[in-house]
């Protein structure tokens, strides 16, 4: 199935599609290094990314109406720093929200389907308000705003046209959820909102798929030695957890299984800087001057990843540091934050240490773009 790419960043979301068996026909990217990331990449002949087109440029000047009848799904994840957590939160007062551009693409596509994602930001409750006139626009997209109308009075006007109960020309089924990546298996607590939606004629009715892992069964997994044992670590070195094991339920949904931790991601990589035999390990470097402050404690081993950081507040690299069980700290290097955000290890990064974290920052994990992207397929399909 084809589809279109806004917003592509490094390629998170664009490869884990890809696995779930959408091709883009064009990918829109303004940022000249994530472009270079994909271009190179593609040079390097990685099969995910070897037939996108590549637009490098502001997605403004961009005519969506010829892809109309062409592609299945629109997909991008529109920047997010009007909505983040460390940002100012000027959301529907930031030139850089990007939504009215998504919007706009999937109105003159018209595609059977569309993914879109953000930061968790969005659901704050001071962008509530805000987040329903996102929702309202994709499930009425030709209900378009006006020249120099507030964004409140165009929001009154979908308000009144989705109650109306008339709802010709193109409309879609959206439906949005918070996402935690660790509940995909995915080795980062990252949470992400998504937009997901299916043009109404085609009658699809769609849910987000459920958690496969949990951290309830990482807390069994522990007290058990289950997971010690699967991460081979010796009995000597297996911390106190001062957990009763018999005040835990033995029973597991079916297929639950334990979040997946640093250890588990990235213990098969050699430490950054000791000499290995193997073959080269592409940006796999030591980055030194890490250090421990509150509010800056990195992620310990044996627990998921923090949320990596684009490193855009603070200090470079924000959290993005591994906390050893001794207690010190080391940066993650450039593939240990790939594999925490599931990027393939011949997946290569462009540019320098900070340059590429904040690409890795601000992507999608790809396996959690799988998981989503592999639902909606699986639906478009069984309507064709």
């Amino acid at each position: 199935m084809k589809s279109i790419e806004l917003f592509a960043g490094a390629g998170g979301l664009g490869l884990g599609l890809h696995s779930a068996g959408f091709r883009p026909a064009n990918v829109f990217e303004w940022d000249r290094y994530c472009c270079d990331t994909i271009r190179e990449n593609q040079a390097r002949g990685v099969n995910a990314v070897k037939g996108w087109k590549v637009v490098e440029g502001d997605v403004r000047q961009s005519d969506f109406s010829r892809f109309e009848g062409k592609i299945s799904l629109v997909s991008g994840g529109p920047p997010c720093q009007p909505f983040s957590m460390g940002g100012k939160h000027a959301a529907y007062d930031d030139a850089r929200d990007m939504f009215p551009q998504a919007i706009r693409a999937v109105r003159e596509a018209r595609p059977s389907a569309f993914v879109f994602e953000n930061v968790k930001g969005l659901t704050r409750a001071t962008f509530s308000n805000y987040f329903e006139y996102i929702r309202l626009q994709l499930e009425h997209p030709e209900i378009v705003k006006r020249v120099d109308e507030p964004w409140q009075d165009h929001f009154a006007r979908l308000e009144q046209h989705h109650s109306s109960g008339s709802h010709d020309g193109l409309n879609y089924r959206v439906v949005t959820q918070l996402l935690n990546a660790a509940d995909f298996g995915v080795p980062q607590r990252r949470e992400r909102v998504f937009f997901v939606g299916f043009r109404e004629d085609l009658g699809i009715s769609w849910s987000f798929p459920r958690p496969t892992h949990s951290r309830e069964a990482l807390i069994w997994d522990k007290a058990s030695g289950a997971y010690w044992d699967r991460a081979r670590i010796a009995k000597k070195d297996r911390p106190a957890l001062g957990i009763d094991t018999s005040r835990l339920d033995p029973d597991r949904a079916p297929g639950e299984l334990a979040w997946m931790t640093v250890h588990e991601a990235i213990s098969s990589l050699p430490e950054p800087g000791r000499a290995h035999s193997d073959m080269p390990i592409h940006n796999h470097k030591a980055q030194h001057g890490a250090r421990s402050y509150p509010g800056h404690t990195g992620s310990p081993l044996h627990e998921p990843a923090k949320t990596l950081k684009a490193g855009v507040h603070g200090v470079p690299g924000g959290e993005n540091m591994l906390l050893r069980p001794d207690g010190t700290v080391r940066y993650f290097t450039v593939r240990e934050s790939a594999r925490l955000q599931t990027f393939p290890d011949d997946y290569v990064f462009h540019g320098s240490w900070s340059e590429t974290m904040r690409q890795l920052g601000n992507a999608v994990p790809v396996n959690l773009a799988k998981v989503v992207g592999g639902s909606v397929a699986a639906h478009l399909k069984a309507a064709a």
